[in-house]
């Protein structure tokens, strides 16, 4: 390869909540070290960092969710008080929208694929086209926690119930490398995969406590309502993940990327955004650590 020709990247961001933070450390490295994204393939948090990313709103958003405070993550939570879902999500992507812009797939410079669910008929949706943030919503929302979106006919929830690290729509790109993150590594006790683990107090408490707290604040149900409902959300969310991590390890063996990243799934809580330093910082390490000998 001539001297001072960018090495070209599929890269393929997986799902994980806030942990997707990494995405943007990881994004920055290869910025730093000459690789030239040509395709973002991402599900859930993927597909929102990477969808920022492609219309070149990362600094932006970079410098918002780095300031963003727990208190301001409750607010965005409008509730929905809905079985098929704790939060319409309304409030959140119209702040997204205020720093991103009302963009089009189509406009984008780098070619974006979102990757949603349809459970109905158990298959994948691969969202190439239309509004950016319809298919970013699509692909988000993760069960439970968001309700599902209504797609061109169809009813969608996060593409990490089926793919968490959707590498098949990078298959026809014509690349140098393929480098894909996945958000659900195995667990982990060392500190630097683990950066928020000690130290964080109060802050490190969970959202899901601190969304329990304001719900408390807001409404008077009867004693005990509340609680049972928030607790077995936090287990069907560790489920998730752990589900989401299995899945990923086999798709991952079917069809390796040239180069993968792995999060440890517990590195911080799948709705901590408060961490985000933490996660930036912990994605730019990790790809290094992965990608550092590529040349």
């Amino acid at each position: 390869m001539p001297h001072n020709t960018k090495q070209t990247v599929s890269l393929v961001l997986g799902s994980g909540g806030a942990r997707g933070l990494a995405h943007i450390g990881v994004i920055r490295w290869l910025e730093e070290h000459d690789f030239k994204i040509e395709s973002i393939s991402g599900c859930s948090m993927g597909a929102l960092v990477g969808g920022v990313y492609a219309a070149g709103k990362l600094d932006d958003f970079e410098t918002w969710v780095r300031a963003i405070t727990k208190v301001e993550i409750v607010r965005l939570l409008d509730l929905s008080w809905k079985m098929s879902g704790l939060v319409k999500g309304d409030k959140l992507f119209n702040r997204l929208t205020d720093i991103v812009g009302d963009v089009a797939i189509e406009q984008l410079p780098i070619r974006y694929t979102a990757v949603a669910s349809d459970i109905a008929i158990e298959k994948e949706v691969w969202i190439n086209s239309g509004q950016l943030f319809d298919a970013i919503r699509a692909s988000i929302s993760l069960p439970l926690f968001f309700t599902p979106v209504r797609y061109r006919g169809s009813d969608l929830i996060d593409g990490g119930v089926l793919n968490p690290v959707p590498i098949a729509p990078t298959f026809n790109d014509n690349t140098d490398l393929t480098i894909a993150v996945n958000l659900g590594g195995k667990v982990s006790a060392s500190h630097d995969d683990v950066p928020d683990s000690e130290a964080k107090g109060e802050s490190g408490r969970s959202i899901v406590a601190k969304v329990s707290d304001f719900v408390d604040n807001i409404t008077t149900p009867k004693q005990g309502d509340t609680g049972p409902e928030w607790a077995a959300y936090d287990i069907a969310n560790q489920a998730f993940d752990a589900m989401q991590s299995t899945i990923a390890r086999q798709k991952l063996a079917a069809y390796p990327a040239d180069h993968l990243i792995e999060i440890a799934r517990n590195a911080c809580g799948t709705l901590d955004f408060d961490c985000a330093a933490e996660m930036i910082e912990l994605g730019y390490t990790k790809a290094q650590e992965q990608l550092g000998d590529v040349t």
